[in-house]
């Protein structure tokens, strides 16, 4: 069996996308309801966290993606459960687990085997007619699948091809696998993190994994408005390693610059004092001055008036150089009473503060509630039919993201798209058939 081209060519479908992307709906309610990246396809050959959090967040936005995963396989996090959570989901869904469901909703899945010449016939084919194409694998794997960047745009010289690895396409490093806590430990991060004088501590999330979707998401969208300025796609190319050097910030500069090196703070701030998380009675509180009539605030409100006009206090610099005098204070202080009952004394203050709240306390926040981050859906996958989900992080006005269709199954959707490219019925079984789809 040969698959036929797309009669539409790249050129033109483009045109149409882009056309569709900056010009204003019809009608008031179309618009509101089609979200800002409607019209806008992405292939997402991408697996674990961070290309996939940044495809959720354009699917969130309105994009069609189709998320093309191994055959009888599947994303890797398919299979990623915790104790005892097989039983929340039906037996006969195939592999789902809440980490995989975290961050692939509003996503159609396509299994496809990319290294069989009509699986990559397929995937060139879908490149045709798409806008993006996000994938994290090792660099030079899909060169070597013949589906690489230079071979895709050759098809489509409108696509936007987006990469994600450890430590980017070039380098002594570009071959080396990516891992969230390698590149946190490999680029700072992990020097930085734990208790002072304490040993180094992993953040309790994937946050080089998921600051890096943040990161190729944004590019993804500067290189579609580029397209419509100029006529013509790219490829962009990000890494866990150069993620985290960029998030080094003020504590990478102070290096370079000064050759200060950076140190464990625990949850203390390295150039503000006080700045903390204060054990009370209970829980922990977090609070601190960022400035010298916050701290004469604060130790007015909790009762340590003397201090604001101590010398070893009186300006944010001193402080700094004494916390180690100053930290005891505030310590002792706090532990007369309980958490609820400092946030009673801290209200309407405005000075920064806050309870540490584990997850239960998160999700039952009033603002956790009005700002509409917790959204509940059907899920068939799911022993009891539904399924809760976070919301999207960024609200819109006048295009707002949505949460539109469940995680998918695996291969949910793979006899729609291979319909969309004019496939029959009999073709895809026979595809099916072969190992193929």
């Amino acid at each position: 069996m040969t698959l036929q081209p797309l009669a539409l060519q790249p050129t033109t479908r483009h045109a149409m996308v882009i056309r569709r992307y900056y010009s204003a709906p019809a009608t008031e309610k179309a618009r509101k309801a089609s979200g800002p990246l409607k019209g806008v396809t992405i292939l997402d050959l991408s697996r674990v966290l961070a290309a996939p959090f940044c495809t959720q967040i354009l699917a969130d936005y309105g994009a069609d993606i189709i998320k093309v995963e191994a055959v009888g396989k599947g994303d890797d996090t398919r299979h990623w459960l915790l104790p005892g959570e097989q039983a929340k989901w039906k037996k006969d869904v195939g592999p789902m687990s809440t980490y995989f469901s975290s961050i692939n909703r509003n996503k159609r899945s396509l299994t496809l085997d990319l290294k069989h010449p009509k699986g990559k016939e397929i995937l060139m084919r879908l490149a045709r007619g798409a806008d993006v194409l996000v994938e994290n694998f090792k660099p030079g794997t899909m060169d070597r699948l013949g589906l690489g960047y230079d071979k895709l745009k050759e098809q489509n010289p409108g696509l936007i091809y987006a990469s994600v690895s450890g430590y980017g396409t070039t380098g002594p490093y570009a071959r080396r696998g990516g891992y969230d806590p390698i590149a946190g430990a490999e680029a700072g991060l992990l020097h930085l993190t734990g208790e002072r004088n304490g040993p180094p501590v992993r953040p309790g999330l994937g946050m080089v994994d998921m600051a890096t979707g943040l990161y190729i998401h944004g590019a993804i969208l500067a290189a579609l408005h580029a397209r419509a300025r100029d006529g013509i796609g790219q490829r962009v190319d990000a890494s866990l390693f150069e993620t985290q050097i960029s998030l080094l910030t003020s504590v990478g500069l102070s290096w370079l610059n000064l050759g200060a090196e950076a140190e464990r703070w625990g949850c203390q701030h390295p150039s503000i004092a006080p700045y903390d998380a204060f054990q009370t009675k209970d829980l922990y509180l977090v609070c601190g001055a960022t400035n010298d009539a916050q701290f004469a605030d604060l130790c007015k409100l909790i009762g340590l008036d003397s201090l604001a006009i101590d010398e070893r206090f009186s300006t944010n610099p001193k402080r700094v150089e004494n916390r180690d005098e100053l930290g005891p204070l505030f310590n002792a202080v706090f532990k007369t009473k309980t958490t609820a009952e400092w946030i009673e004394v801290f209200t309407g203050s405005g000075l920064p503060f806050a309870p540490i709240n584990n997850m239960e306390r998160t999700f039952a926040h009033p603002q956790t509630q009005a700002r509409d981050m917790v959204a509940e859906m059907p899920l068939g996958s799911a022993v009891s039919g539904k399924f809760r989900l976070i919301g999207p992080a960024v609200k819109f006005s006048e295009t707002a993201p949505s949460i539109r269709s469940e995680p998918p199954r695996l291969g949910q959707h793979t006899s729609d798209v291979l319909a969309e490219l004019g496939m029959d019925a009999g073709e895809v079984e026979a595809l099916k058939q072969e190992g193929v789809v």
